[in-house]
């Protein structure tokens, strides 16, 4: 009995002593107002996010861009900056075996923590994949069926005084759909009685603790904890085996049973790779980026409908013009979707102020200098940060806080910006390779809604805060009061 117990104490003696080691090492390195206020978290008294604060520090800094010297981070807001890195020197700032660490062992060799050789296999792979026709139709069938069968019956049966989390809703939404797109299965989050699913449950606290992670103070302190599979990372590792076993045995039924003509992203992959391992890295990582980006976006779409009637009132016109007078419950088709143009520009406003992604980093692999005159050392990690550059005025002139969806059309038409200044979907050579089948799924989602109920926001007036995580999170959800529209 004693073993045990004399192990824990030496675990958190190891774990204080990292802490203390790691405090004493930054202490001393820097006085600067942006290290001091970040350490002592000061920035609360001012603003509700931490990006909140960051948006005000690129806004007072001449080239946009910040140092955080006590986390070893250059932080840019600069357009010319972040087509440097993702572009003219995309070799030189690779995702970083940092990252690989702090998500590998969530997302293994999936395409989002890879590098080199391995990127560019799976990158070729899945893009003739998300290209073809076929798997859009897929796509399309599948949001389409989840919309019809389940989000439309789930919200009438709620169309009273009850309050309903629009974010719960829309989380359970997407991981239905990315399930059924990217496995062929069905978890069944989204039925009426809203179960628990244990693939979900799993899924989400293995994201949530490996985001944790890139938060710690030092990465001495999870890497301890992980050695000695205590805390946070003991439950981390039960959770992602809990993802294996599923995983596999998905694996598994479709080798036991014909899977050429199926039309899942899984099944798909599977006619070119043997490697049972690498088959679940590639589509849990999809499954990650499908999943949460979705629902995050269309949660703050709708925060902002909430405080904008008249984007609304304008998106209904602009489907009636389309649609025809029809009835409200029906969906668009494909073509419908695409001739709408105000409601995308609609989107990729909304998506302006609250990218699903509010910050992403590479590392420097060798000596460089950005293009507005920051130098950036050898391992030095380099955060670009969409959600700032949303609030730029530089970038996006003095009306950068209004939602104004009109300031992406052009004689009515949808007319996309540079993806350097809007990197909410990468640029470059790491640009989203499913970008065009999440918007059309957004856009599907929120005509579907918009046409049929009206949605009452509570609190509307509260500005979103987000928890920390790999995606945007609002705190406490979007609780709404549904109610069906009159037909007009």
């Amino acid at each position: 009995m004693a073993t045990p117990i004399i192990f824990l104490i030496l675990a958190i003696f190891v774990l204080i002593l990292s802490a203390l080691l790691f405090l004493c090492k930054i202490k001393p390195c820097c006085e600067c107002e942006i290290c001091k206020g970040y350490l002592s978290t000061s920035w609360t008294l001012e603003f509700k996010n931490l990006c909140d604060w960051y948006s005000h520090l690129f806004k007072k800094s001449p080239t946009g861009t910040i140092h955080v010297h006590v986390l070893g981070n250059v932080i840019t807001a600069n357009p010319k900056n972040v087509e440097y890195m993702l572009k003219t020197k995309f070799e030189n700032f690779p995702k970083g075996r940092q990252f690989a660490t702090i998500l590998g062992d969530l997302l293994g060799r999936g395409i989002f923590a890879v590098d080199g050789e391995l990127w560019k296999l799976q990158r070729k792979m899945a893009s003739l994949e998300l290209g073809s026709v076929s798997i859009r139709s897929y796509a399309f069938d599948t949001v389409g069926g989840e919309i019809r069968n389940r989000l439309i019956p789930l919200l009438e049966s709620n169309n009273n005084d009850t309050v309903l989390d629009l974010q719960d809703v829309f989380r359970r939404f997407s991981f239905d759909s990315i399930c059924k797109f990217s496995f062929g299965m069905d978890p069944g989050c989204l039925k009426l009685s809203l179960p628990v699913s244990d693939f979900q449950v799993a899924f989400d606290l293995a994201s949530k603790l490996s985001a944790e992670r890139a938060m710690t103070a030092s990465p001495l302190v999870w890497k301890i904890k992980r050695a000695l599979n205590i805390g946070s990372e003991k439950k981390l590792k039960e959770v992602i085996k809990m993802v294996d076993i599923l995983s596999e045995e998905m694996i598994s039924h479709k080798r036991k049973n014909d899977f050429s003509s199926q039309n899942d992203l899984l099944s798909r992959f599977m006619r070119n790779i043997n490697d049972d391992k690498l088959l679940r890295d590639i589509v849990i990582s999809f499954l990650l980026a499908g999943r949460d980006t979705v629902a995050s976006a269309l949660t703050t779409f709708f925060w902002l409908l909430s405080q904008h009637p008249e984007v609304k009132d304008e998106i209904r016109a602009e489907s009636t013009r389309v649609m025809g007078k029809t009835e409200k419950e029906k969906l668009a088709s494909f073509e419908e979707i695409r001739k709408m143009h105000y409601l995308t520009a609609a989107l990729h406003e909304s998506i302006r102020l609250f990218p699903p992604v509010q910050f992403d980093s590479k590392f420097c692999q060798e000596d460089d200098t950005l293009p507005d005159g920051t130098f950036v050392a050898k391992g030095t990690r380099v955060t670009y940060h969409p959600y700032a550059m949303g609030r730029m005025e530089s970038i996006w002139g003095q009306d950068c806080l209004e939602f104004r969806p009109e300031r992406w059309l052009q004689d009515g038409v949808f007319k996309p910006q540079c993806p350097f200044k809007y990197p909410v979907f990468q640029g470059g050579l790491r640009v989203c390779l499913g970008k065009d089948l999440a918007i059309v799924e957004m856009k599907s989602v929120a005509l579907a809604l918009i046409r049929q109920f009206d949605f009452q926001v509570v609190a509307k007036e509260q500005t979103p805060r987000f928890m920390p995580g790999l995606t945007a999170t609002v705190r406490g959800g979007l609780p709404v009061v549904v109610q069906e529209r009159q037909q007009q």
